[in-house]
């Protein structure tokens, strides 16, 4: 598939949907992180239904910005398609307010929010901190470095709100991506990191990073020993991540419909509900006009989180 040429225009407007070429699935990040894992597998799972191959492509950079553009401005066909996530859309909407050219609602057709996961506060299990008050305690006295997948991500803001809400200085490490964040402290260039359970939960279990708090609202019943940072006396650091599938703005409903359906048969499968089991990942719920309006609240809600921090793409 990977070598067939584009199909004519002709061609394209002829065949029915899905068969004149294979889907492109862009991811707007790197390789290899928590969110292109999953939509791999998921995507994998949607061929069934669609009878067509789906051919995943990563568009990483600009905070998610450049591939996130790229969909927006294609054709409104079905066959160019976007993985979104709470830090592209809900916060790249105002963070990137300036720079970008598309509208997190208005600009595609979102067709299913197909995972959710919280964030949690993970150390090198090397040092000697064992809960969130000796993380603080030790940040009070010199300046604790954490690391995240990038400026302006859920993980970024989190960060910033448990500073202010504690005083302490906690020192922002950005990357490109999950992964590299998460090798680092497991090879001890930086102390912390604030990621997705769905991307440490595998060095959760085996011990390679030790968790201190999840800003999820409630303990994960798949780490319960975990505490939140409500309950520890933060209530400001309470987020859930999510990624989700959309269209360009225009894709016909049958479309999005048949792309819905298989979204929501590819999470029903057992390849997918293991690979969510094995990352503490929760399947999402929400498809087409719902999906929609969860985007368009959620970019809502997060925007005077971000003006309040005054954090800049800089």
């Amino acid at each position: 598939m990977l070598g067939r040429p584009p199909a004519r225009p002709e061609a394209a407007q002829a065949a029915p949907w899905p068969q004149a070429q294979p889907i492109r699935m862009i991811v707007p990040f790197g390789a290899g992180g928590a969110t292109d894992i999953a939509a791999r597998v998921i995507a994998q799972e949607m061929t069934g239904v669609l009878g067509q191959s789906i051919v995943l492509e990563n568009r990483g950079g600009a905070g998610s910005t450049l591939g996130t553009g790229y969909v927006a401005r294609a054709a409104a066909d079905g066959y160019t398609l976007l993985i979104t996530t709470i830090s592209g859309l809900a916060i790249g909407q105002t963070l990137y307010r300036d720079r970008i050219q598309y509208d997190a609602d208005r600009s595609f057709a979102h067709v299913a929010i197909m995972m959710g996961t919280p964030y949690l506060l993970c150390v090198d299990p090397r040092l000697p901190i064992r809960s969130l008050a000796e993380y603080l305690a030790a940040a009070r006295a010199k300046p604790m470095d954490y690391g995240t997948s990038g400026v302006g991500g859920v993980a970024h803001l989190l960060g910033l709100r448990l500073a202010r809400a504690t005083g302490v200085v906690l020192e922002h490490v950005p990357y490109r991506g999950s992964t590299q964040a998460i090798t680092d402290v497991m090879a001890g260039v930086v102390p912390s990191v604030l990621d997705s359970l769905t991307a440490t939960s595998a060095h959760l279990r085996s011990g390679a990073l030790r968790p201190l708090a999840t800003s999820a609202p409630q303990r994960s019943p798949d780490f319960p020993e975990v505490p939140t940072f409500r309950e520890l006396g933060y209530p400001d650091v309470v987020a859930d991540g999510w990624a989700g599938l959309a269209a360009p703005a225009g894709t016909p409903r049958p479309v999005l419909e048949k792309l819905a359906e298989a979204v929501r048969h590819a999470q029903g499968t057992a390849n997918v509900q293991r690979r969510f089991a094995e990352t503490a990942t929760t399947a999402g719920r929400l498809y087409l006009d719902e999906a929609q309006a969860f985007v368009r609240q959620e970019v809502a809600a997060w925007a005077p989180v971000i003006q309040a921090s005054g954090i800049t793409p800089d």
